[in-house]
């Protein structure tokens, strides 16, 4: 008889195993190959056209147009949430240099004065290609994102000092993205922020 008690025990454990595994799947997803990768979701080749061996934006059409955004997007929001991470390493290769250290000397004045920001995106509500134009060699596409973001500043006494950690703000925000047509590398990088 004892011998069919520890068999219960047994089954019943593996019972609450599986449910465990199945609750924990149900929340954190599983990873089925489809998952979002920054870099290869915002590298955007322009198609060719069949007089030029180099990508011009006379071939910019919609659907161009609508894959671009699309990477923009998952490029703005990853910006956006890193930087008010601190967290430049990830989104290296989506910025210019002169971009890059602007964003760098951000953080580190933000270091020295000794104070924190806290961001929550929210979404971007809209995306619009306002300008796109090619220079020689390279493609400019200037980008209007309008986006809610939640952000605040706090000191080192975690008090706020700027912006509001209840509020939801909309913001504006025109990106200049570029790439040289003449490059192999795909990657469009961030030239300009403006708020």
């Amino acid at each position: 008889m004892s011998y069919s008690f520890e068999y219960i025990d047994i089954i019943l454990l593996a019972m609450i195993a599986g449910f465990i595994f199945l609750r924990l799947r149900g929340i954190l997803g599983k990873k089925t190959g489809f998952e979002e990768n920054i870099n290869s979701s915002f590298p955007h080749d322009v198609p060719e056209t069949k007089n030029s061996p180099i990508l011009n934006l006379e071939t910019f059409d919609d659907q161009a147009k609508k894959d671009f955004l699309n990477g923009a997007k998952i490029a703005y929001e990853s910006v956006i949430t890193n930087f008010s991470k601190g967290d430049l390493k990830t989104i290296k290769n989506l910025l210019a240099k002169d971009v890059y250290d602007q964003f760098d000397e951000a953080i580190k004045d933000k270091k020295t004065r000794n104070v924190s920001s806290e961001t929550t995106f929210i979404g971007i509500n809209s995306a619009e290609i306002k300008e796109h134009n090619q220079n020689k060699n390279m493609l400019e596409v200037s980008v209007e994102f309008v986006s809610e973001i939640i952000s605040c500043i706090k000191d080192k006494d975690n008090k706020v000092v700027s912006g509001d950690p209840q509020k939801v703000k909309k913001v504006l925000d025109t990106w200049k993205f570029t790439k040289d047509s003449n490059s192999k590398n795909p990657n469009w990088l961030i030239v300009d922020t403006q708020a």
